[in-house]
């Protein structure tokens, strides 16, 4: 899996339907403070990368405490998580100008592992929210810090401390 992590101010996102308009039937989503994570997952990514991954963002200490160093975790600020699934993450431009998504997980798959990755993170007690899976979507969001970090649990997860 790959994770694009924004600490954000607030994000949103709304789904954009075949007419180029918001489409009615979703309900927009935002947050205030917290994460807006952009997800990709491949058809190799099960539940070991889920946990993994869901135990490293909620733990993962990037909010600043009162002597103004990030030493807190978004359970400890009690923030939000807008999460996004995003095939692209697994985008191949080595060859050519035409981005191939050979490696993005098959939509079945990847549907199924991200609702899985969402609800890990919601055990942790932290309010998820989500975009639409497969969606055009149109997504806002305010970037804190700026803080972005990446993380691949085919590099992190098997790299030894």
């Amino acid at each position: 899996m790959r994770v694009v992590l924004q600490r954000v101010s607030q994000a949103s996102v709304d789904v954009v339907n075949e007419l180029g308009t918001i489409d009615p039937t979703f309900e927009p989503q935002q947050i205030g403070h917290g994460y807006m994570l952009l997800v990709g997952v491949s058809d190799t990514d099960g539940e070991a990368e889920i946990a993994w991954l869901a135990h490293k963002i909620l733990c993962l200490r990037v909010f600043e405490d009162e002597q103004g160093r990030m030493n807190r975790s978004i359970q400890d600020v009690g923030g939000e998580i807008l999460s996004i699934s995003q095939f692209t993450l697994f985008a191949d431009v080595r060859k050519g100008n035409r981005p191939s998504f050979v490696r993005a997980g098959a939509p079945e798959h990847a549907d199924l592992m991200w609702i899985r990755f969402n609800e890990a993170l919601r055990s942790g007690g932290v309010p998820v929210r989500e975009g639409r899976f497969g969606a055009h979507m149109r997504v806002g969001l305010v970037n804190d810090g700026p803080v972005t970090i990446v993380i691949d649990t085919d590099v992190d997860m098997k790299r030894k401390a």
